[in-house]
């Protein structure tokens, strides 16, 4: 039994970085790629929006000078990279999968068709959403909330290295409380680092709930999608 049946899930490129330094740790994208493929196999219709912070970040680029449009394309490049390597990954075990761009590229994805994206969905392939918005300015985690949207997902499921959203950085306070449950505008007043408040802000106007985890306790995305007491839900009323 699952809780939801067609799901966004949200990773970074950071994700992908596992042991190493810089780039894609090939152990850690086979792990999340089998991950991907249990909840899969119960059934579950899975899109995904990566980012490409581990090969290149257009906001820290800009700080540094460089034009900040010229740095967000080299990075919804780096989005690219990132989402055929998932799909590589997903593919070698077993797991039907489509990568479309919102940046043309024939040669290496389709693009964005949202009608598509869901009749790849409905016939149980993983989409994978690469290229951001294809426009300048907005993150990979405004792409998440959009695309979703688009494809009327259950639930955004943001994959993060912590356990969920806690009141402060747990990091640097040791008395940081776990919050379980909270709604958009506490994230947003309380500037919590979940989502941009762009995203925060999409998900508010249109319900789209989002459930914040820890991607590294392997088995926290199928239990998320069994509806089982992982995370952190945030959404418009507490209930």
């Amino acid at each position: 039994m699952v809780k939801y049946r067609r799901i966004l899930l949200k990773l970074s490129g950071e994700a992908l970085i596992g042991t190493d330094s810089y780039g894609i740790h090939l152990p850690t994208l086979q792990a999340i790629a089998q991950e991907v493929k249990s909840v899969a196999d119960l059934g579950v219709e899975i899109a995904i929006v990566i980012g490409g912070g581990n090969i290149f970040r257009g906001v820290a680029a800009s700080a540094q000078g460089m034009d900040r449009a010229n740095a967000d394309y080299m990075g919804m490049i780096a989005t690219v990279i990132n989402s055929l390597a998932l799909q590589d990954a997903l593919e070698k075990v077993g797991v039907s999968t489509r990568v479309q761009t919102a940046i043309e590229m024939r040669e290496v994805a389709e693009v964005y068709i949202r009608r598509r994206a869901i009749r790849h969905l409905e016939k149980r392939r993983v989409v994978i959403f690469a290229g951001g918005t294809g426009n300048p300015y907005f993150t990979t985690d405004t792409t998440a909330a959009l695309r979703a949207m688009e494809i009327h997902a259950d639930v955004i499921f943001k994959a993060t290295k912590v356990d969920g959203i806690y009141d402060k950085d747990p990091a640097v306070f040791s008395d940081a409380q776990f919050l379980s449950d909270i709604r958009y505008l506490d994230v947003l007043q309380k500037q919590l680092a979940v989502m941009d408040s762009t995203a925060i802000s999409l998900c508010m106007d249109n319900h789209m709930p989002i459930l914040v985890f820890n991607l590294r306790k392997w088995g926290n995305i199928e239990k998320a999608v069994r509806g089982e007491n992982v995370g952190t839900l945030v959404h418009g009323d507490l209930r």
